[in-house]
């Protein structure tokens, strides 16, 4: 995953109880410190005067239930125990605490945002490798290449052309991971969208992909950047000076409401754990973009 540039960056950023049980005072046995209970309930006898039970069947005998059969209450519980019901029982009140929802095995779309040199291809297929549903990685950079004869190539100069393309990969992306997403497949997306153009960048991605689509920022320091795209080879390899303008570029990033992922000290698998965390959170609270 990759990051901005620019200035120091500040810093990235159980199992629950079940159904809260309630209980009330008719629980307690009698005798016990809040408890009232009332006489025992007297069965007048069938003959008695005024007694009114149900309808007897025509010809059927009277019966009369002796005394000794009249329920007798439990003696009371002089050590102020109160059975309570099997299970997890929790505070009055208190509504349940869910379990985290764990990524790994949810139908995801993830946009994996970053600067070159950011991690962000190695990072997205380690994550598509191994996770436990179905999952496709979708490169920008790689659907920009399928243009052979008359490819625009960002680094001879950004001009109309070059915006083209990358507009026409965009869409490309969008249209496979929908078709991915409606057959049950995850796809995480990876590109390097600047905070500063959200219509082209990130609104455009949202319109391709669709509302579900989850954002993510990866964004180690400067220095680390620059080791990394000193690694690299071809037109993918851009020189320091514009490294440098695409990290601070994307470090405005920061107090944009999106995960953001500092992966400077982590390794490709650590940073693939990160995402897992950052993305069980927002699954259960969608970031506002």
């Amino acid at each position: 995953m990759q990051h901005a540039v620019g200035a120091p960056l500040p810093p990235s950023h159980q199992p629950g109880h079940g159904p809260a049980t309630a209980w009330s005072p008719d629980a307690h046995h009698p005798g016990q410190p809040g408890a009232h209970p009332g006489p025992a309930p007297r069965t007048p006898p069938a003959s008695a005067p005024g007694f009114a039970g149900p309808p007897m069947p025509s010809g059927a005998p009277h019966t009369h239930i002796p005394p000794h059969h009249v329920p007798v209450p439990p003696t009371p519980d002089t050590t102020g125990h109160v059975q309570l019901p099997a299970g997890s029982v929790g505070i009055p009140g208190t509504p349940p605490v869910a379990s985290p929802p764990d990524p790994s095995s949810t139908t995801l779309a993830v946009l994996l945002i970053g600067p070159a040199g950011a991690g962000k291809t190695s990072v997205a297929k380690y994550w598509a490798d191994h996770r436990r549903v179905p999952t496709a990685h979708i490169s920008l950079d790689d659907v920009r290449e399928w243009v052979r004869s008359g490819f625009a190539d960002p680094q001879s100069g950004w001009n109309e052309n070059s915006e083209a393309q990358y507009r026409l990969a965009r869409r490309t992306c969008g249209f496979a991971a929908r078709n991915f997403l409606a057959n049950g497949i995850s796809c995480i997306l990876d590109d390097a969208v600047f905070p500063d153009r959200p219509v082209v960048g990130l609104g455009g991605w949202k319109r391709h992909v669709g509302p579900g689509l989850l954002p993510v920022v990866l964004l180690p320091g400067l220095e680390i950047v620059l080791e990394r795209n000193a690694e690299r080879t071809g037109n993918r390899r851009l020189s320091d000076e514009e490294v440098a303008r695409i990290h601070g570029r994307m470090a405005g990033w920061y107090g944009s409401g999106l995960p953001i992922i500092d992966n400077s000290q982590l390794d490709v698998e650590g940073t693939a754990r990160v995402l897992d965390e950052v993305l069980s959170r927002a699954i259960a609270s969608p970031p506002q973009w």
